[in-house]
């Protein structure tokens, strides 16, 4: 898996942080892909505990969604925007349908982070759930510092990290493919 984050246009860029959109690509690769459908979740949590999973997009539902090659590519799409975050997901020939959560905290507190670290491509287990992207707050320090980085660059799974971190809420996207 190999990711492209936002816009090339720096201007456009830009503009959608000043916004509240962020955008990222997931690109999946290998010839075990061929044939197979994948289901997109959402789970939330809240104080270090699962509160909803939602499935944004399930491509099992029909053959047309089913990939007939090595890759596939994914366009994901997140405003964040009057105490809720928008999402749909962009694939070959369709748009998911737009899906809504509640923010907990101030909306500017959020950010789009994913597994990569300073890696250019993930391995990943086509046998498993796979924790792509999240949403989250920032782990808070007792300085009173913040950060993003050091929550998605860590060995601690993606549904510990708000009980590990203190993350008071945050969002797992996740894919299986089938």
């Amino acid at each position: 898996m190999t990711c492209n984050y936002g816009s090339n246009n720096k201007d456009i860029q830009e503009l959608t942080v000043f916004e509240g959109i962020f955008i990222e690509q997931l690109n999946f690769e290998g010839e075990n892909l061929n044939g197979k459908s994948y289901i997109i979740k959402i789970i939330e949590f809240k104080e270090g505990k699962k509160i909803n999973s939602s499935t944004l997009f399930d491509g099992t539902e029909s053959d047309y969604f089913r990939i007939n090659s090595g890759s596939v590519s994914l366009k994901f799409f997140f405003k964040l925007n009057d105490g809720e975050l928008k999402v749909q997901i962009r694939g070959n020939n369709f748009f998911s349908k737009k899906t809504y959560f509640k923010l907990y905290d101030d909306v500017y507190q959020y950010a789009l982070k994913d597994f990569f670290s300073y890696k250019s491509e993930l391995n990943i287990d086509l046998s498993k759930t796979n924790a792509v992207l999240a949403i989250i707050t920032p782990s808070i320090h007792k300085d009173g510092t913040g950060s993003y980085c050091e929550v998605v660059q860590t060995d601690v799974a993606p549904e510990e990290l708000g009980a590990h971190f203190k993350i008071p809420h945050y969002f797992i996207v996740t894919i299986e493919f089938k």
